[in-house]
């Protein structure tokens, strides 16, 4: 089994304006990194994000960027439950997952977004895992549409 997946969702703005808004740690944190992020999403670039469901900030490896087109990032993987789970618990491992993020501009003026991640080890923590980093990237592609078009941080308080 290949732990991996995908998920997309239709902004109602011009692709580089929500480019800019992933690739900018000043709007990425209006809405996703609810702790803040550090340094701006460049090729090469080792950034931090905070959040205040997994408290400390964690560093993102950039791997690749295409202006209006592509983010590939990565970051150290985890397996098991999330502590904001049923209690849960979670473990860092000795390797990385890759997050691709893929941006499309539409014919309607709308912008295609979609995230995968994929390299998680098989067993049942990294599948944990890659279910609570679906959810967390469904939830930054929420916060990203309702933020970037009606100006309201849908994460605001959500953890704390």
């Amino acid at each position: 089994m290949d732990l991996k997946f995908r998920v997309a969702a239709r902004i109602a703005k011009p692709v580089h304006d929500v480019f800019e808004a992933v690739v900018d740690p000043a709007q990425l944190s209006e809405y996703f990194t609810t702790g803040g992020a550090k340094g701006r999403l460049e090729t090469g670039a080792t950034v931090t994000w905070d959040f205040h469901d997994f408290p400390g900030a964690f560093p993102v490896h950039v791997i690749e960027v295409v202006p209006d087109t592509r983010v590939v990032l990565e970051w150290q993987a985890t397996e098991g439950e999330a502590p904001n789970v049923d209690g849960g618990a979670i473990a860092e491992v000795d390797y990385r997952t890759r997050v691709t993020m893929s941006f499309q501009a539409l014919d309607d003026g709308r912008t295609l977004v979609e995230i995968a991640e994929e390299g998680w080890r098989e067993n049942q923590g990294a599948l944990s895992a890659s279910y609570g980093n679906c959810q967390g990237w469904s939830q930054m592609l929420c916060a990203l549409k309702i933020w970037i078009e009606h100006g309201i941080n849908l994460r605001a308080d959500m953890y704390r």
